[in-house]
């Protein structure tokens, strides 16, 4: 019996008889719809998603066969999604168990976490390399790029497109490694590159205590809208640069506060970070 065939009309027109009737198997189709993208979440990544890919593509063109009506390729199709089932819970049992387990764990998930941003993320990354680099008095330099294009710094340095985590920016930074010297240019929330050349700030007014790092900081801050971190070799002291402003003497909670209100794009305090700034750098 082909698919058209066993549509009955009189069922869909009865889905809809009564308001509660509507709303009842609207929360049906919702729940459904979010079991099924849970379950294909939780097989992302695994070897089985390549194997739905295939059900999925089988099914289409078993419903374009019988819409036709090639009685042959339908058999067909029908045959492979059978016994197609019965194979891949033999080949992919273990992916299977993994994916039910995830599956499984999604209720406390749901109910006790939220995902993580990737802005987050970022701050947690920045927050893990300055926790590691500081007390080690390991210098770094990180610009992130905002609205305006650091593409002319970029250039000057070393392309790398990788994701960013605390340990490749400590690597990058160890000393006497090719990629210490210069800076981390941070572009679309990726490390687009390291050993670039920052402009150095002219100013008469930074303290002469402050290096080049510091320097070239406060420099692309009063030309761009980027975020620069400071972490000093001399002292291991952390410094961030912003839109013409420096604070400097950062204890690690700060800096997670000052890079949250600023990179999290949820929370819209650029107010109150001008507000806290507006008495100048902190020594």
């Amino acid at each position: 019996m082909g698919i058209l065939s066993s549509i009955d009309i009189d069922f869909w027109r009865s889905l809809f008889d009564s308001p509660l009737k509507v709303i009842v198997n609207s929360l049906d189709i919702l729940i459904v719809a979010f079991l099924i993208y849970r379950f294909i979440r939780a097989l992302r990544g695994t070897k089985i998603m390549t194997l739905v890919q295939g059900v999925v593509l089988f099914i289409f063109v078993k419903f374009i066969s019988d819409f036709i009506g090639f009685t042959t390729i339908s058999y067909l199709m029908n045959q492979v999604i059978n016994y197609g089932a019965i194979a891949a819970v033999v080949i992919f049992a273990p992916e299977l168990r993994s994916a039910l387990e995830t599956f499984g764990r999604t209720p406390q998930h749901f109910l006790q976490n939220k995902e993580v941003s990737s802005d987050e993320k970022l701050v947690q990354a920045f927050v893990k390399a300055a926790k590691y680099m500081s007390p080690r008095k390991i210098g770094a330099l990180v610009s992130i790029e905002q609205t305006q294009t650091l593409q002319e710094q970029i250039v000057t340095g070393i392309p790398l497109d990788a994701v960013v985590t605390g340990e490749l920016l400590i690597n990058i930074f160890i000393p006497n490694t090719p990629l210490h010297d210069g800076a981390v240019i941070i572009r679309d929330n990726k490390v687009a590159t390291a050993c670039s050349y920052l402009p150095l700030s002219e100013s008469n007014k930074i303290s002469k205590e402050f290096g080049t790092r510091h320097r070239a900081a406060i420099g692309l801050s009063e030309q761009t809208d980027a975020l620069t971190f400071v972490v000093s070799e001399e002292t291991g002291a952390i410094s961030i640069a912003y839109k013409g402003n420096f604070l400097h003497g950062l204890s690690i909670q700060e800096f997670e506060q000052e890079l949250s209100l600023i990179l999290l794009k949820e929370q819209e305090p650029r107010q109150s970070f001008f507000q806290r700034w507006m008495g100048g750098s902190k020594k």
